[in-house]
């Protein structure tokens, strides 16, 4: 017997919105990777790019628990000797707050180009508008 894949012009992409205001970051996070990915799909597939499109908006207003709004960093460098930047959690909120869902995404997903392909089906917002009311995206509720 043989397992049957999809083929890529088969695939269906549909659009989802996740509300972050007040989730926990990393709940909200593996949820749209797991979306991003296609693993709630039956035709998933781990050598294929299934997944659908995930929209979050309200990224500013996500949770950190216990002590991570003063302790948790993140870290970049510039490519230059001594080049390593580290901005705490708070400073990264007031700032760039997609920034932290997007870093926290990507983390969950493989590091491949397939991993890049999926990725680019995120959509991360601060506020609750986004400019993807034409596609008509799903409003998708969080187990709480």
């Amino acid at each position: 017997m043989r397992t049957e894949f999809p083929s890529q012009n088969e695939i269906t992409r549909s659009w989802h919105v996740i509300d972050a205001h007040d989730a926990v970051l990393g709940r909200v996070a593996s949820r749209a990777a797991m979306l991003l990915m296609g693993k709630h799909k039956a035709t998933y597939a781990p050598f294929m790019d299934t997944g659908d499109h995930v929209v979050i908006i309200n990224a500013a207003k996500v949770k950190l628990t216990g002590g991570k709004e003063n302790q948790k960093l993140y870290r970049r460098h510039t490519g230059y000797p001594g080049g390593l930047i580290e901005t705490g959690a708070r400073r990264m909120r007031e700032t760039r707050p997609e920034r932290m869902l997007e870093l926290a995404v990507a983390g969950m997903l493989p590091k491949t180009k397939l991993g890049k392909q999926m990725y680019r089906k995120l959509k991360v917002y601060a506020g609750e508008h986004h400019p993807h009311q034409a596609q008509k995206p799903a409003p998708l509720a969080l187990e709480a």
